[in-house]
């Protein structure tokens, strides 16, 4: 079959986007991997589905696959290209936009043609639920990595982060200490690894290895999770901006019992089709 796509990318976090309400198909793990390969496929960090509503109270699905074909529960630079994408292709003319992943409802804003605020929702800490093994929930914890031993904040913003405080980012060897904590025992099913320098409580630079795809320009969700442990921790205010490798992002959290609001760029770099 010959599958229609939209190539996407937020602040350099690149995606395949594929309209599966206007075209029918269904994908295979080993599909996800051909079309996320830069060599002989299209090429990127995940591959984003939009999907009919399975809830009247929603207005689109929202799917995530990773470049190794896996599923996960929630991209948040893929969702600001989500709700770009909806409103070019006409699927909606809506600026708020309900979205169901596989972690939840998520509300998307489109502010205007570059600009989408994605309220990502409350962040979880009990360690059960991200999920991290740890006899009860703390500010931070110690995992050994590399032969190293790590401070982390555990949290869950739909996916799971393991958010480590560094000096310089750009002096961390992350081709080794990410795959390292990605891989660690104790988050059964895996982990994004983030890495953050502050630069001051409104700024900070960040690194993230995410799991199943490797280290990438720039990650939504752990932008996210390396705000609200910074503002846990009193190292950060509540609206921070962070800078990562593709580009910035803004990023505010009022505290427990809300939902975290990230704001970034979107771009469409071409449209094609594939065979799969």
């Amino acid at each position: 079959m010959i599958l229609k796509f939209t190539k996407m990318h937020g602040a350099g976090n690149d995606f395949v986007v594929i309209d599966l309400i206007s075209q029918r198909c269904k994908l295979r793990s080993r599909d996800f991997r051909k079309i996320a390969d830069r060599r002989f496929g299209v090429g990127c960090d995940q591959i984003l589905l939009v999907e009919p509503p399975g809830s009247p109270n929603v207005d689109f699905r929202y799917r995530i696959f990773n470049a190794d074909g896996g599923e996960v529960e929630q991209c948040g630079n893929g969702a600001r290209c989500f709700a770009r994408f909806v409103r070019d292709k006409k699927l909606t003319a809506k600026k708020v936009i309900s979205v169901e992943t596989a972690s939840g409802v998520i509300t998307l804003r489109v502010r205007d043609q570059h600009q989408v605020e994605v309220d990502m929702g409350a962040p979880e800490w009990i360690p059960a639920r991200i999920p991290f093994n740890a006899p009860a929930e703390q500010d931070s914890y110690q995992i050994e990595a590399a032969g190293q031993s790590l401070e982390i904040g555990a949290v869950s913003m739909g996916n799971p982060h393991a958010v480590t405080r560094v000096d310089d980012v750009d002096a961390l060897d992350l081709d080794s200490l990410g795959p390292q904590v990605e891989n660690h025992g104790d988050f059964p099913e895996r982990v994004n690894a983030g890495f953050m320098q502050v630069i001051s409580e409104r700024e900070i630079r960040l690194r993230v290895f995410e799991r199943g795809v490797g280290e990438t320009l720039a990650c939504g969700t752990g932008a996210c999770a390396a705000v609200v442990y910074g503002l846990k921790r009193g190292w950060l205010r509540d609206s921070v901006t962070v800078q990562l490798p593709g580009g910035k992002l803004s990023i505010s959290w009022p505290g427990d019992g809300h939902g975290v609001i990230m704001t970034g760029p979107t771009a469409v770099v071409f449209e094609g089709t594939i065979k799969v």
